[in-house]
């Protein structure tokens, strides 16, 4: 049965807790962190809430049809949504075909997993991986064709994903002020916003270099998902340390540093990024002093294995 099953089983939806930051230490001010890296042990954070009602739609396309689906994706040796959607399919009787960045020669603790979960690892050079990110429907060019084929998007972020997301935003204790989130497609920062329904702000911290084109991904993203344009929020491209997975020798104290004083696991690659973020804007009084602070904990901890 699928982690994504809601079919009146006596099982209530995954949720996870807000957990107020009980060292002011770290920051200097009260802080509440949305525990997504709770939801689930392997697909946890955004990406089980982006994966959530694509999933559902094609298991209800099986359903209807009676054959079985090979979901398609791409991602890095280290990708969190590789991981997550090669256990999925694996739970609910799918196929699945990962399109991974760079050589057969290059192999991961993550990809192993993929492979022992049953995804085929295909391999494929820079410029194919940008034709996949940049082309729609380039990934028909390079998988070889086959019926009830479905493709996920680089990171899961997929219109339909913002569904899921947008469904935190009930789960939370009080409307906060600000909600902070680590930024790599933009659209988990896409879904807060649909959740909000213009309430608050969302400040999504860029986790890769020259992000400013996110601004048009966040459009993009809320039209194509039938939401409002929302404009509640600010997008902070100065703390990727370098770019996408590159740390810093301060970054990587940091997380080691947060993770020793709260207790909560964090890595480098985004959610480091995020909270790193969060102690030098409110050293530079980017926010008031009452101001209500949530920080979603987006998971996905592959980054830390990476590191390691």
């Amino acid at each position: 049965m699928s982690v994504f099953d809601l079919s009146g089983n006596g099982k209530s939806p995954l949720t996870s807790p807000c957990q107020l930051l009980g060292n002011s230490t770290l920051f200097g001010m009260p802080v509440w962190i949305k525990r997504d890296d709770l939801l689930h042990p392997v697909v946890s954070g955004n990406k089980f809430r982006k994966l959530k009602y694509p999933l559902l739609a094609i298991a209800k396309h099986c359903t209807e049809t009676g054959r079985i689906p090979t979901l398609v994706t791409m991602g890095g040796i280290w990708s969190n949504h590789l991981h997550a959607t090669a256990y999925v399919a694996a739970e609910s009787g799918y196929k699945s075909i990962g399109l991974v960045r760079g050589n057969v020669a290059m192999n991961s603790a993550m990809l192993e997993d993929c492979r022992a979960q049953g995804m085929q690892i295909q391999f494929v050079e820079r410029d194919t991986y940008r034709a996949l990110r940049d082309i729609p429907h380039y990934w028909q060019n390079i998988v070889a064709s086959g019926s009830d084929q479905f493709w996920f998007p680089e990171g899961g972020s997929d219109p339909a994903a913002l569904h899921g997301v947008a469904e935190l935003i009930a789960e939370l204790p009080f409307i906060p002020d600000t909600i902070l989130v680590a930024c790599g497609t933009a659209a988990t920062l896409a879904g807060l916003l649909a959740g909000l329904q213009g309430r608050s702000r969302v400040v999504g911290i860029a986790v890769l270099k020259n992000a400013d084109y996110l601004h048009g991904e966040i459009a993009r993203l809320l039209q194509e998902a039938g939401y409002p344009a929302h404009q509640n929020y600010q997008l902070i491209t100065d703390f990727h340390h370098g770019g996408y997975a590159k740390v810093t020798p301060e970054l990587r104290q940091f997380c080691h540093d947060f993770t020793e004083q709260s207790q909560v696991p964090i890595e480098p690659v985004y959610t480091g990024k995020v909270f790193y973020a969060l102690r030098e804007l409110i050293k530079s009084g980017y926010f008031q002093s009452d101001e209500k602070l949530v920080v979603l904990h987006t998971g996905g901890l592959q980054g830390a294995r990476g590191m390691r």
